[in-house]
């Protein structure tokens, strides 16, 4: 029985981590500002395809997050700025990409501003 609560824990704590711990190291950039350098990096955005149609950025390529794991070949493997919509979903993404060997150079959420 205490295998299993143990098992259990470190099942949630994983689950914690990679959705809720803060990623170190990426700073939270306007978009807007990056227009000018969009050679030198990839814009993706992993937003859901119904908010990225309603609030398209130009030059971005969209993979939702949902699709990401299937899609990630398919982006260029420079620089990546990720567009996303929450903590959650950024989170995530860029620790997939991170692990698939992309370098995060900055990321934008549309549901808050970066201070």
């Amino acid at each position: 029985m205490d295998y299993l609560l143990i098992i259990i824990l470190i099942s949630l704590t994983y689950l914690f981590y990679t959705r809720y711990f803060p990623i170190i190291g990426v700073r939270c950039v306007d978009v807007k500002r990056h227009d000018n350098h969009q050679e030198k990096f990839t814009l993706v955005d992993i937003r859901d395809y119904n908010v990225s149609h309603k609030l398209p950025y130009k030059n971005a390529v969209n993979v939702p997050m949902a699709y990401l794991k299937r899609n990630y070949n398919d982006l260029p493997k420079n620089e990546v700025h990720i567009i996303a919509s929450d903590k959650i979903e950024k989170n995530m993404g860029i620790r997939f990409l991170r692990s698939k060997g992309y370098k995060i150079i900055s990321y934008t959420m549309t549901d808050c501003t970066c201070k």
